[in-house]
């Protein structure tokens, strides 16, 4: 049997190797990213990033799963698209949110980031070029839609190219080894009351003045890590950012509780997979007329589109008690059956957005 020092050599080899082929790998991705410039074409492609991790998943990977393979090569791939055309990304802060962590979970942890204080800012950052991309938030499982994105994905000429599903996850971070020496938690009001259960468990005989309600979990966390005997509830990046080292994970009451981030961006991104989905914004003329939604659905249905989600939202633009629609149905704008939807109800219809579904 080989001795330690043997196995740690073997594996500085093997390091030397790994980096050897990433440098070489870089190189062509250099000469990618002149192509890109030369054409002017995005550097971001989730399609392209997807059938990466999927082929290699097919091979031979030992005790790596999927789910390694894809945390390694999404940092891989941050790398590239920085070297490619270093971009500015804005997301719905503060620094350690779980937006941010949907930022990191696609851009990688060395990408341009820029933290706003509100979904218009986010907005505002890609209408004005200030940012390449924007993550905002557009839908949780338990709560429903995010209004503020929908009206905005409405009212201006940004596209989403891209979904990203983060599992709302929470832990307890302290610089304490022991539990019994927390005097006090910080976190935020939501993450408290999706906690309940694990406080009530592990600190019940606590008073009120026990958990103390800040601005945010990223708040939370900074507190925990600056005053000893203190902890947080927070996310796992924000027990990152700020080096308080998580004593409990996964604390919230609910595992099914998920978010769906949306990737704003200028311009299209279009490209068909085998699992598309398109976002379209409906604003119907005749709304004041009996089964004027009814034919529009009925269209949708005769070319063969299935609908996978309907929501209603006033317009804003009137004095009248209008509503426009916020509508999610599967295939691509390249498709055939959908493009003739498009075309024909263009005075009616905006198209938001097609790229793979990830839901």
């Amino acid at each position: 049997m080989k001795n330690l020092g043997d196995l740690r050599k073997e594996i500085d080899e093997i390091d030397d190797a790994i980096l050897a082929l990433l440098v070489k790998r870089m190189d062509v991705v250099d000469q990618v990213g002149s192509l890109k410039r030369a054409n002017n074409s995005l550097i971001y492609h989730p399609d392209r990033e997807k059938e990466i991790i999927d082929r290699l998943a097919k091979k031979p990977t030992g005790r790596l799963g999927k789910v390694a393979i894809e945390a390694i090569f999404l940092e891989i791939f941050g790398v590239s698209r920085n070297l490619e055309l270093p971009e500015i990304i804005s997301y719905l802060g503060p620094e350690g949110s779980f937006t941010h962590q949907a930022a990191e979970s696609r851009f990688g942890a060395v990408a341009d980031y820029i933290s706003l204080p509100s979904i218009k800012s986010i907005f505002d950052s890609v209408d004005t070029g200030r940012a390449k991309y924007g993550i905002v938030p557009i839908e949780n499982n338990q709560e429903g839609m995010v209004k503020e994105t929908l009206d905005l994905l409405s009212e201006r000429s940004l596209f989403i190219i891209s979904e990203i599903i983060i599992p709302v996850n929470f832990c307890l971070a302290t610089k304490e080894h022991d539990i019994n020496a927390i005097q006090q938690i910080y976190s935020k009001d939501i993450a408290f009351h999706q906690c309940q259960g694990f406080t009530q468990d592990y600190f019940a005989s606590k008073s009120d003045d026990f958990f103390v309600q800040v601005d945010s979990t990223s708040k939370a966390a900074k507190l925990a890590a600056q005053n000893p005997g203190t902890a947080a509830l927070c996310s796992h990046i924000a027990a990152k950012i700020y080096h308080v080292p998580i004593l409990f994970d996964n604390i919230q009451d609910n595992d099914s509780n998920q978010t769906r981030f949306i990737i704003i961006s200028k311009a299209e991104n279009l490209k068909k997979t085998d699992r598309d989905k398109t976002t379209l914004a409906v604003k119907l003329k005749d709304d004041d007329k009996p089964g004027t939604l009814l034919r529009l659905l009925k269209d949708f249905e005769e070319k063969d589109i299935n609908l996978l989600k309907i929501e209603s939202r006033p317009q804003k633009d009137t004095n009248d008690f209008k509503f426009w629609f916020f509508i999610d149905v599967e295939g691509n704008k390249l498709d055939e059956h959908i493009l003739a939807i498009l075309t024909s109800k263009s005075d009616e219809v905006k198209f938001l957005g097609s790229y793979m579904n990830l839901c």
